[in-house]
C-alpha cells in the first residue's frame, strides 16, 4: 500500500500490481466501495498481461481523505437533483483520478471504472483528455435521468439502514448482493462476507458513503460532452443489472464515438469471477486500440498528413 497527496487536496491510498515500467491502468471503484472492491486476483490477472495496475480508495472511503467537516448531505434536496446538496461532485472525483495519475509519475493512463467509478472515469476523460489513453466504463451510465434507472427493489436495498457492527456489515453485504448481483452466475456468499469484513476492518465511514451517494444523485448529464471524446472506449454492462439498467450502458456507448458495447447475459451489478477472462481480454483489446491510434497518428504526422 502507498499514499499519494494530490493536487486536489486529497490524500489517496493506493496499491500497485505489476511492473513499475509497464503501461499504467487505474481501476476506479463504485459507491461506498474501497479499493478492495477490486479483487486482487483480478488485478493480478490484468497485471500479468503486461500492465502496472493501480487500485485506490476514492475520497471519503477506506484510508483516503475523509471530508468529515462537510457533514451529512441533505438527501431530500439531492434526490431532486439539487447539486448544492452535495459537498462535492462526480467532477471533483474525476479531478482526483487525473491528479493521481500525475502523482503516479506518468503523463497519462488507461482508466477502468465500475458503477460510480464509470461516472468518475467519464468525467476524468472529459475534463482531462490529455491524461486518459483509453476508457472502460462498466455497469455505468451517462448521468441522464431517463436511462440507467434502478429497479424499486435495488433502490430499496441500497437505501436500507447500514450495519452497526462487523457481523452486521457482512450480513448486509450478502443481502445487498443477493438483490443486485448476477442471477445467471453462482452466488459466492463466502467471498462477499470476506470482502465486507475486510472493508470493515480497513475503515467504516458511513458519512463518507453518504457524501459519495449525494454526488451520484446530483451528477450532471454528460451526454453532450461524451460525444466530444476521442479516446478508445469500451462499455461493459450486465443484461440483468437491476441497479443501473442496461439502458445506461447503451446510452454511454451511443454517446461516445466508436465506443464498443459488450452486454453480458446473466450479469447483474457485479463482475462474477467467470466473466473476468472475457472482461480482461476486452480491456486489453481496448488498450491496444489506443496503441494503434498512437502509431497511426505518428505515421500521419511523419507523412505530413492529417486525420480524415
Amino acid at each position: 500500500m502507498a499514499r499519494a497527496k494530490i493536487s486536489t487536496g486529497m490524500e489517496l491510498e493506493y496499491e500497485v500490481f505489476g511492473e513499475a515500467e509497464a503501461p499504467t491502468v487505474v481501476l476506479v471503484t463504485g459507491l461506498g466501495l474501497q479499493m478492495t472492491g477490486w479483487d486482487p486476483r483480478f488485478c493480478q490477472a490484468l497485471a500479468a498481461r503486461g500492465f502496472r495496475v493501480v487500485r485506490f480508495d476514492n475520497r471519503d472511503v477506506g484510508r483516503s481523505t475523509k471530508l468529515a467537516r462537510a457533514g451529512l448531505p441533505d438527501f431530500a434536496r439531492a434526490m431532486r437533483g439539487d447539486r448544492s446538496a452535495a459537498p462535492y461532485a462526480i467532477e471533483d472525483m474525476g479531478d482526483d483520478v487525473a491528479a493521481l495519475i500525475v502523482a503516479l509519475g506518468v503523463p497519462a493512463a488507461h482508466l477502468v471504472g465500475l458503477s460510480m467509478g464509470g461516472f468518475i472515469v467519464q468525467e476524468a476523460a472529459i475534463r482531462h483528455p490529455g491524461r486518459v489513453l483509453s476508457l472502460a466504463s462498466m455497469l455505468s451510465s451517462t448521468g441522464h435521468r431517463r436511462v440507467g434507472q434502478a429497479t424499486p427493489e435495488a433502490m430499496a436495498v441500497l437505501l436500507a439502514p447500514g450495519p452497526s457492527d462487523r457481523e452486521g456489515a457482512m450480513d448486509h453485504a450478502v443481502s445487498t448482493w443477493r438483490v443486485i448481483g448476477s442471477p445467471g452466475f453462482p452466488f459466492d456468499e463466502g467471498a462477499i462476507r470476506q470482502r465486507a469484513g475486510e472493508a470493515w476492518d480497513r475503515n467504516h465511514e458511513p458519512a463518507g458513503v453518504a457524501r459519495q451517494a449525494a454526488a451520484v444523485l446530483t451528477q450532471r448529464d454528460r451526454t453532450a460532452d461524451l460525444a466530444r471524446l476521442r479516446v478508445p472506449t469500451m462499455v461493459v454492462h450486465g443484461a440483468d443489472d437491476p441497479l443501473v439498467h442496461l439502458s445506461g450502458g447503451e446510452a454511454t456507448a451511443r454517446a461516445i464515438p466508436c465506443a464498443r458495447l459488450i452486454v453480458v447475459p446473466g450479469m447483474g451489478h457485479d463482475l462474477p469471477r467467470p466473466v473476468w477472462p472475457a472482461v480482461i481480454d476486452a480491456v486489453v483489446d481496448n488498450i491496444r486500440r489506443a496503441g494503434c491510434l498512437d502509431i497511426d497518428r505518428s505515421l500521419r504526422e511523419s507523412r505530413g498528413t492529417s486525420a480524415p
